[in-house]
């Protein structure tokens, strides 16, 4: 990459600050690819030239160490507000609360524009456990209820390190089973809620599909798991294979563990470990995917093989080109819109 293509991009990195990547990636395919540089190619797969792009970008902005939470959560708001993209316009959105495990949580219902079904999706943000909020997935949240047709109520569950796991995991639970005690308040059918979430949300949405099984609570129609976290413990070859370079790096997922898991002999326990359940017949259909370049895809990978092997009704979407953390990318064209609408044509089936 010569000296005036790199120029270009730093150029552009003041710009996306303001939330302007989308003229970038108006440019011809041809010019995106030059300015990604090399391609990219780990595992005999080549990663998104698109995503590759975004990457670039991403390394010519500030760093910060994760010393503290505090930082760590503005940086990811700044990083959202980059990738996200112009937000799907609603025909309500509804600040309100639920319930938690220990008192009331914030949450935000959204009701697409057109025929909005009777199907709810109680959606659990990425992040870490740590970081993440309402905000940053807004955009997320918006463009699966427009994409989908679906109401999407998105919980805000209280985080590490302030409160250590369980606590995200009970939260969750209380959240979903309010949604479903509340649910033609919501203007859903209580058979037709459903819980997602991406990364450490898919991670908590997993809990939930096991725990409301296992405790005998009011069970989610559909469980989405995006790229989760399923095992605290274990290291699989992805996490060495893409350790850096592709969003969730291993410095991030050692440090969300250890403020999320303080207590390292919680870790095997299936409330945060849900890969590790000694039983895992009896759940929901299942809504699970991989990518390609992501350090947690074998474990995905894995829960996807013990879900099936335990009989239960699995969709598995496996996006080889794409990274951890691709869902969020709403501005970046191809495969990304790609993932984004098989992940919403599936819910648009299920959920109507």
């Amino acid at each position: 990459m010569n000296l005036r293509l790199d120029s270009v991009l730093r150029d552009t990195v003041a710009a996306a600050q303001a939330n302007a990547l989308i003229p970038l990636y108006a440019l011809p395919a041809a010019v995106r690819r030059r300015l990604a540089g090399a391609p990219i190619q780990i595992d005999g797969t080549t990663l998104d030239p698109d995503v590759q792009l975004l990457l670039r970008i991403d390394n010519l902005l500030p760093r910060t160490t994760k010393t503290d939470a505090a930082t760590a959560r503005t940086r990811f708001r700044n990083l959202c507000k980059l990738i996200t993209g112009t937000p799907a316009d609603m025909l309500r959105v509804t600040d309100l609360t639920v319930r938690g495990a220990a008192g009331q949580l914030e949450a935000r219902l959204y009701i697409p524009r057109g025929d909005a079904g009777r199907g709810l999706l109680v959606y659990l943000h990425g992040g870490g456990w740590v970081v993440g909020d309402l905000g940053t997935h807004d955009a997320l949240s918006r463009a699966i209820a427009a994409d989908a047709g679906v109401r999407v109520l998105s919980v805000d569950y209280r985080l590490a390190p302030e409160a250590p796991a369980p606590t995200a995991a009970e939260d969750a639970i209380a959240a979903f089973t309010w949604a479903v005690d509340h649910a033609e308040d919501l203007g859903a059918d209580p058979s037709l809620v459903a819980v997602g979430g991406d990364s450490a949300g898919g991670n908590l949405a997993a809990v939930v599909a096991q725990q409301t099984v296992r405790r005998g609570l009011p069970q989610p129609a559909l469980q989405v798991l995006l790229y989760p976290a399923v095992d605290l413990v274990a290291r699989r070859p992805s996490r060495d294979l893409f350790s850096e370079g592709f969003i969730l790096t291993e410095e991030d997922i050692i440090w969300y563990r250890d403020l999320y898991t303080p207590d390292p002999t919680l870790r095997p326990d299936p409330i945060v470990s849900p890969l590790r359940a000694e039983d895992l017949t009896g759940l929901p259909p299942t809504y699970l995917t991989t990518a390609g370049f992501d350090p947690l895809r074998d474990e995905g990978r894995e829960y996807a093989t013990a879900l099936t092997k335990a009989g239960n009704d699995l969709t598995h979407a496996h996006h080889p080109t794409l990274p951890h953390g691709h869902a969020n990318l709403l501005t970046v064209p191809g495969a990304t819109r790609q993932a984004h609408t098989h992940l919403t044509n599936h819910l648009r089936q299920t959920l109507h």
